[in-house]
C-alpha cells in the first residue's frame, strides 16, 4: 500500500479526528437511536450503544494526545530537543496516560475483567526477586486490541516499561500512532517479502539498545490465529525444510507456529535481556469490523498468562534457542487449551 507522505499524513490525519469527532457530536442523537435499535438485534445489554460510547471516547482521546504532542514540540523548542531523554520520557508518560484511558473506557463500557493467571513476572513489581532488566516481550496474537493491551500493561503502574515495538507501515494512517512512534524507538516497516523491509535486521536495532526499564514488544506469529493460516504457516515450515517444527506445529491448534527470524534477531541484539512469553484468552475469536461489532466481549474476564525467564535461562546457540522458543509456545497452546477446557 503506498502511503501518503509524512507531511500530508500530518495534516490529514488530524484533520480527519477533527471533522470525525465534531460529525459524531453533532449527528449524536441520531447515532444514538440507530445504536439502540440496532442493539435491539446484538447480543449483550445495549451493545450498540456501548460501542457508539467507545468510539466517541477513543475520538477525543486521540485528539487530546494530538494536541499534547504539539505542546511538546512547542516545549523543545519547536522540535529541537524532541529526541532528548527528557522529551522522550515526556511521550512515554502521554502514551501511558492514553491507553490507561482508553482500556479503562473499555472496561467500563463493556465489563471487562483482566485477570492475570500465575505470579507477576515484572522485576519492578514489589516481592520479585531479580534486578530491574531489560526485556524482550513475546506475544500471541489473537484478536484486535492485543497489542493495545499489552502495551498498557507493559505502561502501567505496576511495571512502569518503555515499549519498542515494530508495527505495519499501515498503521501510520493513524495520526497518534504516526506522531508518537516516530518520535519513539520503535519502527513502521512494510512487512512484504522481497520488496519490503528487512525485518530481522530492523528488529536487531531496536533491540541492540535495550536499557535496563525498556521492553521490547514482538507478537512472533506476525498476525492472528485462524485455521486456514495455522495450515499455511505449517506448510511453510515444510517448504523451507523445517520438518520437525513443521510436525510439532500440527500439535498445537490454538496458535499459529512462530515464525523464529525476528526472535533469534533480538535474542541476538540484547543477550543481556530478560524474557517474557504472554498468552490471552477471550479476544481471539473477533478477526473483523464485523466480528467487533456483533460479537465483542462484554460482561467477561479476559486472562493473562506469562512466563519469566531471566536472561542466564535463554539458551545461546542457534538451534537451541529454536528449539527453546518452540516449547514455549507449546506451553501457551497448551495453557489456551486448559483454559479452554474450563
Amino acid at each position: 500500500m503506498n502511503l501518503p507522505p509524512r507531511p500530508v499524513r500530518r495534516v490529514l490525519g488530524p484533520l480527519a479526528l477533527v471533522v470525525a469527532l465534531a460529525v459524531t457530536l453533532v449527528l449524536l442523537p441520531v447515532l444514538a437511536v440507530l445504536a439502540a435499535v440496532a442493539s435491539l438485534w446484538l447480543p449483550g445489554r445495549w451493545r450498540g450503544l456501548r460501542l457508539l460510547g467507545f468510539a466517541v471516547v477513543g475520538l477525543a482521546l486521540e485528539l487530546a494526545a494530538l494536541v499534547a504532542a504539539v505542546a511538546l514540540w512547542v516545549a523543545s523548542g519547536f522540535g529541537w530537543r524532541l529526541r532528548s531523554p527528557r522529551f522522550e520520557a515526556a511521550h512515554y508518560a502521554v502514551l501511558r496516560m492514553l491507553l490507561e484511558a482508553v482500556v479503562g473506557a473499555a472496561q467500563r463500557l463493556f465489563k471487562l475483567r483482566l485477570e492475570t493467571d500465575g505470579v507477576s513476572w515484572s522485576p519492578l513489581d514489589d516481592g520479585v526477586p531479580g534486578s530491574t532488566n531489560a526485556m524482550i516481550v513475546l506475544s500471541r496474537h489473537a484478536g484486535p486490541g492485543d497489542s493495545l493491551l499489552l502495551m498498557e500493561t507493559l505502561m502501567n503502574h505496576d511495571h512502569l516499561r518503555r515499549p519498542r515495538t515494530v508495527m505495519k507501515d499501515t498503521l501510520q494512517l493513524d495520526p497518534v500512532l504516526d506522531v508518537y512512534f516516530h518520535r519513539l524507538p520503535s519502527r513502521f516497516i512494510d512487512p512484504t517479502p522481497e520488496t519490503g523491509d528487512d525485518v530481522e535486521a530492523t528488529i536487531a536495532a531496536l533491540s541492540s539498545g535495550l536499557s535496563t526499564e525498556d521492553a521490547l514488544l514482538i507478537f512472533p506469529e506476525g498476525g492472528n490465529f485462524t485455521p486456514q493460516r495455522r495450515v499455511l504457516a505449517i506448510d511453510r515450515l515444510r517448504r523451507r525444510g523445517h520438518t520437525v517444527y513443521a510436525d510439532r506445529a500440527t500439535g498445537m491448534l490454538n496458535v499459529l507456529p512462530p515464525k523464529p527470524g525476528g526472535v533469534l534477531a533480538a535474542f541476538e541484539g540484547a543477550p543481556h535481556a530478560d524474557v517474557v512469553f504472554v498468552a490471552h484468552t477471550g479476544l481471539e475469536h473477533i478477526i473483523s469490523a464485523r466480528d467487533a461489532w456483533r460479537a465483542l466481549p462484554q460482561d467477561k474476564t479476559l486472562h493473562l498468562r506469562w512466563w519469566f525467564y531471566q536472561a542466564d535461562e535463554v539458551p545461546r546457540e542457534h538451534d537451541e534457542r529454536l528449539a527453546w522458543l518452540f516449547e514455549r509456545w507449546e506451553d501457551i497452546d497448551g495453557w489456551i487449551a486448559a483454559r479452554d477446557a474450563s
